[in-house]
């Protein structure tokens, strides 16, 4: 794979950057390739343009933060409405029907044959191209990178600027991360918004499986939303990944 390949499933930059990080973006896009109802999975604009579509800034911020870190990045190319990269193969919300209020027509009446279409042209090369990046470097380290709407529909706001999310598989920089967050001032999440563990997702899949240092830094959506929140919070960001990394003796 040649830097800054691009194909329909996957984009990497910097393939040949020396850090010991892979920066990784599951959700970086809400495009709907063309053989997937048209381009159109059948849900008004605003719903393309919010969370359950893609990770909002999150593509930004990993793109800037990997150069920071003179780290190589991939990021998906597709929404995670079409199929989800941070999901197994086996999981049952692989293919939303239903998200945060919004009904999603495409997805709706999918057959195996659809999921399995999908599976073959965007899941897959993603998660092959994932891994043999991952497998470059030696004592490979991932950092993924994900954002989080500041409020789900009927459900109170989430406080947090930033979540720290990890297996309880694998404590080895979770816990130092949150804690050196919190030192820098920011409200800071212990495995949330989320819980850190999903059997078959990324990180379960290419760190946990493997052995590699992992960790997933959320950050909320309305503080990345612009070219500036990005650049501001991988400026923020970088430092402290190092460190973590570094004082883990790892």
């Amino acid at each position: 794979m040649t830097d800054d390949s691009t194909t329909t499933a996957f984009h990497i930059e910097g393939a040949d950057r020396p850090s010991r990080w892979l920066i990784t973006c599951d959700h970086a896009t809400n495009r709907v390739p063309d053989w997937v109802g048209g381009g159109d999975l059948g849900i008004a604009p605003a719903d393309m343009a919010r969370h359950i579509a893609y990770d909002v800034g999150a593509a930004g911020l990993t793109r800037a933060l990997a150069r920071r870190m003179d780290a190589p990045a991939i990021l998906s190319d597709f929404s995670r409405l079409v199929i989800d990269p941070n999901r197994g193969e086996d999981d049952p919300t692989l293919l939303m029907r239903l998200y945060d209020g919004t009904v999603i027509p495409a997805n709706r009446d999918a057959d195996a044959a659809e999921r399995e279409r999908r599976l073959d042209r965007l899941h897959r090369p993603y998660h092959a191209a994932l891994a043999a990046l991952a497998a470059r470097h030696s004592a490979r380290c991932l950092c993924a990178i994900h954002s989080f709407t500041p409020q789900l529909r009927g459900r109170p706001p989430r406080p947090w600027q930033v979540g720290i999310l990890y297996s309880h598989r694998d404590a080895r920089l979770g816990p130092a991360m949150v804690a050196a967050c919190r030192d820098q001032g920011w409200i800071t999440g212990e495995n949330q918004p989320y819980d850190g563990h999903l059997d078959g997702d990324s990180i379960d899949r290419h760190g946990l499986a493997h052995g590699r240092p992992n960790m997933l830094i959320e950050v909320r959506n309305d503080l990345i939303a612009s070219p500036e929140g990005q650049a501001l919070w991988a400026e923020r960001l970088a430092p402290v990944i190092a460190r973590v990394l570094a004082e883990s003796g790892l």
